[in-house]
């Protein structure tokens, strides 16, 4: 086995794109370079291949190891990439090949995973996904497995290093499942708060680098971190926004998703995936000038229906249209209702569209209701007139109110805590 040198902080690499049919497909070419370069790696070449069915020692075959040596030798490349998942073996025997570091489509966005986590919870769940990954690929890492080795502290009678790092790894992921069990009760206990004075929530879901976090921007005046990169946001950032017509609601701006995703990073992101499958509203950003817009999509719903999350009310938002020309528009589905909107969170052209369909949406869960009020609780009068849509009024004959109104669940909920009120009638 090769010794490893120090890593360089951006080394230089070349992407293997095997294909398993004679076409080639450019786009999944240019995302592995997307990703490589989100890493930190200077792409300095490219290797494509046809091969109907990978080899089970080397995934790539024996000739093109030889090619694949030969361009690591003249281009001083340390570090060669696979558009591919590989098991351990073929990674061992590629890494002993080539004596230089390899890496696979699923380690390389667990890399990235790791250098874009932020928030305490988000570093966790990358560091378990990276775990559950390292676990199943140990056996690479040691050319001495049947020697025993006598680590004060740490072995048994007979254990050999790799049954060691295994139990170690199992321990930390052990410890790692139990921390996020504690933060995902904390959150449950936020969502459950929130329940009691119900605030909608409206997420941002898409393809990565589709525009999710420029949309946010816009809509909320946030700063959270948008890059033209992949991946650039992994902790989900919520925000109060106040729809005139409507009142409060939360938006939520999540992970991106990609093609081939890690089923690992889905179940370590599952905590933070079910702000997902709780919304009220999706709001799914699409990649207007993306010449794979379509297989984006699938992607974005395969995973939304992994989580559970695939019933819930969606608007597809075509994003960038700045890039292409396009006019901001509105498209509405067989019900009347809108199921698409053209826009540029960029320019901000086609926003207000967005955030009048996002009230429409969200009054459907408007509540209606009579109450009747006292003479002397004008200053309720008053806030009710600025919280709600008063549909109707009348006086009675002693000074007192009966309104007929229209409010969000937020606000209703407010509603039943004020004192001072006659009987709420809720309405049909």
């Amino acid at each position: 086995m090769f010794e490893l040198a120090e890593a360089k902080a951006q080394p230089n690499a070349l992407i293997v794109y095997q294909r398993s049919s004679s076409q080639e497909d450019q786009e999944i070419l240019e995302e592995i370079k997307l990703l490589a370069a989100s890493a930190g790696a200077i792409v300095i070449d490219t290797l494509t291949a046809f091969r109907r069915s990978p080899d089970a020692s080397t995934y790539i075959g024996k000739g093109k190891v030889e090619e694949v040596k030969e361009l690591v030798e003249s281009a001083e490349i340390e570090l060669v990439i696979l558009n591919h998942s590989i098991s351990p073996i073929q990674e061992r025997n590629l890494e002993r090949a080539l004596e230089v570091r390899v890496l696979d489509r699923t380690g390389l966005i667990l890399d990235i995973f790791a250098q874009r986590a932020t928030s305490h919870e988000g570093k966790l769940q990358v560091e378990l996904a990276q775990l559950q990954h390292l676990s199943t690929r140990l056996v690479r890492g040691w050319t001495h497995l049947e020697r025993q080795k006598g680590g004060i502290g740490l072995r048994g009678p007979g254990e050999t290093q790799l049954e060691t790092d295994r139990r170690l790894i199992g321990h930390r992921i052990k410890v790692l499942n139990k921390r996020l069990d504690v933060v995902s009760a904390q959150r449950q206990l936020r969502r459950k708060s929130r329940a009691k004075v119900p605030v909608p929530t409206v997420s941002l879901v898409g393809y990565t680098n589709a525009g999710k976090s420029s949309l946010f921007n816009n809509i909320t005046n946030a700063d959270v971190y948008a890059e033209d990169q992949l991946f650039a946001t992994l902790d989900t950032t919520m925000r109060r926004v106040e729809l005139e017509q409507f009142g409060t609601t939360i938006l939520s701006d999540t992970v991106g998703f990609i093609r081939d995703l890690p089923h690992s990073l889905v179940e370590a992101f599952h905590s933070t995936l079910e702000e997902v499958s709780n919304a009220n509203l999706l709001l799914h950003v699409v990649d207007v000038v993306s010449n794979y817009r379509e297989d984006c999509i699938s992607e974005v719903n395969k995973v939304l229906n992994e989580i559970g999350a695939s019933d819930i009310p969606t608007i597809m938002i075509f994003n960038k249209i700045d890039l292409n020309g396009s006019p901001a528009k509105v498209k509405r589905n067989d019900n009347g209702l809108v199921n698409e909107i053209w826009l540029s969170a960029h320019t901000g052209e086609g926003v207000s569209l967005l955030l009048d369909a996002i009230t429409e949406y969200l009054s459907l869960l408007h509540m209606r209701c009579k109450l009747g009020l006292p003479a002397s609780n004008g200053k309720l009068r008053a806030a009710l007139y600025e919280r709600s849509l008063i549909k109707a009024e009348a006086i009675n004959d002693d000074g007192s109110f009966e309104l007929e109104l229209e409010l969000s669940p937020a606000d209703f909920g407010w509603l039943e805590k004020q004192d001072d009120i006659n009987e709420i009638k809720r309405l049909k």
